[in-house]
């Protein structure tokens, strides 16, 4: 198959490619890092079967990340939030009302976060091999550790060369013979087949890319919003797998409300036909409806700082003046980051984002507007499931994101460790505030202030 390539048009002027390919129930597929080029991607020994067998059934929507592949290249390697705001913009350019999502380890990451924020545009979710999380840390025994990821930085320095792709089809041959990994320089590969993953590994990235995503992944934390993917899942393993692999999925599904975990025969990765039947069963369910009674939303506290002084100093008319141009420039920072104003309550804000990183410029952007009033916020930001009460969020997370903005000093932006989780690779610099009470919410919580990205 080779289909036509086209390209979507995000918000801030990077070009898309993607390919809509086959008929039915619509399907967005993820690519792994080292094979994103749609066009060359059919010629993959590995992936171009998978491809063709689902658009056999299904309309198989794919594209290639910002960054990469045919994609815009010029652009700063993206973050999970504007991968997965890259994804809305290519389904909306494909016509996709809702599809079912397909990743892989790690790759899945990003579909957790769209499948929860959009959980209207999301029908079901695929993950083989779920990792929510990458690096080892103590509360999570199926990370990688330290070491591995320096292996991985120096095996990266290869990026594109015969002896990096020779490893890797190495390994895929041992996954396919049942050999272990250590023993796979025991196997030969076909050095036509070396030369191939070559051309697809340097048309997918540079190496510097390749770096900078690899660093964004290990940074990548989504365990905290799993509850909130409503979308049925099917979380796959094998009998044959790793036993960390099985356990890091049985944790997966335990805490995703609609997930079925599948222990497959063999490896999972190699069930080619198990992997199509549970996809065209999930694929025949309904997609969820746009008026959907809980979502995932980032929310944005913001207030001015020492209002009662200053309008006792300043007098009531002065004070009105100011606060009306305060609103004015915080109104037009909330439309220029896709921000929703839901209340404000005197001289504060409320508001919700569909990402965290785009709350975070917002808030900084709030501040350096209002400065030359003579006036400074403090602002506070959290990521969580939300029901929709009257048309806004509400909530527990609501709540939290309320108090965590008494932790916020003058012209601070405090976050919780969810949200610093989730953006990595966006640029800002984290001040480590400890653990805090929340009045009246449960367990502590621990605190960062978020300092401006670079070039803000």
């Amino acid at each position: 198959m080779r289909p036509e390539t086209r390209y979507a048009t995000t918000a801030d002027g990077v070009y898309l490619a993607y390919q809509v390919v086959g008929s039915g129930p619509d399907v967005a597929v993820d690519f792994h890092l080292v094979a994103g080029n749609v066009d060359l991607i059919w010629e993959e020994p590995d992936w171009g079967p998978v491809l063709t067998a689902v658009a056999s059934f299904a309309r198989l929507i794919l594209h290639d990340r910002r960054g990469t592949g045919v994609s815009s290249r010029n652009v700063a390697p993206p973050n999970l939030e504007t991968r997965a705001a890259d994804q809305l913009a290519v389904l909306d350019a494909a016509g996709s009302e809702a599809a079912v999502l397909i990743g892989a380890a790690s790759t899945g990451a990003m579909h957790a976060l769209f499948a929860a924020t959009h959980p209207d545009r999301t029908s079901g979710f695929v993950w083989t091999y779920p990792r929510p999380r990458l690096a080892w840390h103590p509360g999570y025994p199926w990370g990688q550790r330290p070491e591995d990821f320096e292996r991985a930085m120096v095996q990266g320095r290869k990026w594109g060369t015969a002896e990096y792709v020779r490893d890797l089809a190495l390994s895929r041959a041992a996954q396919r013979t049942g050999v272990p990994d250590e023993q796979r320089h025991t196997l030969t590969v076909d050095e036509e087949l070396v030369q191939l993953f070559a051309r697809i590994n340097r048309n997918t990235a540079t190496p510097d890319v390749a770096e900078a995503l690899t660093r964004i992944s290990w940074q990548t934390d989504v365990r905290q919003i799993l509850p909130a993917v409503q979308a049925p899942t099917a979380l796959l393993v094998g009998e044959d797998d790793a036993q960390a692999e099985r356990e890091e999925a049985e944790y997966t599904a335990s805490v995703m409300p609609d997930a079925t975990l599948h222990v497959v025969p063999g490896r999972a990765g190699l069930q080619l036909d198990t992997q199509l039947e549970i996809l065209r069963k999930l694929s025949g369910v309904e997609p969820p409806q746009a008026a959907s009674s809980s979502l995932l939303a980032t929310l944005l506290f913001t207030d001015l700082v020492e209002s009662t002084r200053t309008q006792a100093a300043m007098g009531d008319r002065a004070w009105k003046d100011l606060v009306s141009a305060h609103h004015e420039r915080v109104r037009e920072t909330l439309a220029r980051w896709g921000g929703t104003e839901h209340d404000t309550a005197g001289d504060g804000f409320f508001s919700s984002f569909d990402g965290p990183a785009r709350a975070i410029h917002c808030a900084h952007e709030i501040d350096q507007r209002v400065a030359d009033l003579g006036i400074s916020i403090r602002a506070a930001v959290h990521i969580g499931e939300c029901e929709v009460i009257d048309g806004k969020p509400g909530g527990l997370a609501v709540t939290i994101a309320a108090r965590l903005l008494n932790a916020a000093g003058a012209r601070e932006v405090v976050v919780s460790q969810t949200v610093k989780d989730l953006v990595a690779g966006s640029g800002f610099t984290f001040d480590d505030r400890g653990e805090r009470e929340l009045k009246g919410v449960p367990d502590r919580w621990h605190v960062y202030t978020a300092g401006r990205a670079p070039g803000r």
